[in-house]
């Protein structure tokens, strides 16, 4: 499906399937609509409470594996809330797109749901690895175990504080802008360091 994954939060799941969610309300309003004007079925993933991207995998649904399903669901929890919450795991709601729909008076970001979604518990710790020559923040099952840079948790010190450690333990291979742009909003923590 061709939209321009790159302005969204993404990352590329182990089996090649693009998954895009908003970086904020306004863009995940824009992104759901988007997709609904396509009129094609697709899984969207939100955290159980507000303050959650909708990711939605661009793949046709009866394509998506088991572990697409995980490694998306990891993605959404940690670009949540409840990761600037210094939760160590949340509760995804998992959905078909056909499930959603918006009326005037829903506020920006907001999506009513038919029919019950799926649900899945899942833990919040990334790894930083190279994805299309970018740096991103992917479930560890998504990257070769050779490609991982760093693992990461939620921690205390925000981002922008913890950036000229995450510099010195990424070799300085990339710009602090590349680095912010890739990890979830809030406090980070180095979970185990890996060798090159």
């Amino acid at each position: 499906m061709e939209i321009d994954y790159k302005k969204y939060r993404w990352f590329e799941t182990r089996s090649g399937k693009i998954v895009v969610g908003g970086k904020s309300a306004s863009q995940n309003d824009e992104l759901l609509k988007l997709l609904k004007s396509k009129q094609k079925e697709l899984i969207v993933m939100h955290t159980s409470t507000p303050g959650s991207p909708f990711s939605i995998i661009l793949s046709d649904i009866n394509k998506v594996s088991k572990s697409d399903l995980e490694e998306s669901a990891i993605f959404t929890g940690c670009f949540s809330r409840a990761w600037r919450e210094r939760k160590f795991s949340a509760e995804i709601h998992i959905f078909k797109l056909s499930q959603l729909s918006k009326s005037s008076l829903m506020k920006l970001g907001t999506w009513g749901i038919t029919g019950k979604p799926e649900k899945a518990k899942v833990s919040l710790e990334l790894v930083l690895t190279k994805q299309k020559s970018i740096l991103r923040a992917v479930p560890e099952k998504t990257a070769e175990k050779k490609d991982i840079l760093l693992k990461i948790c939620p921690g205390k010190i925000d981002k922008v504080d913890m950036l000229p450690k995450l510099s010195m333990e990424l070799k300085d291979k990339f710009s602090q802008e590349e680095i912010l742009s890739a990890l979830p909003s809030g406090g980070v923590s180095i979970c185990k360091s890996h060798k090159f």
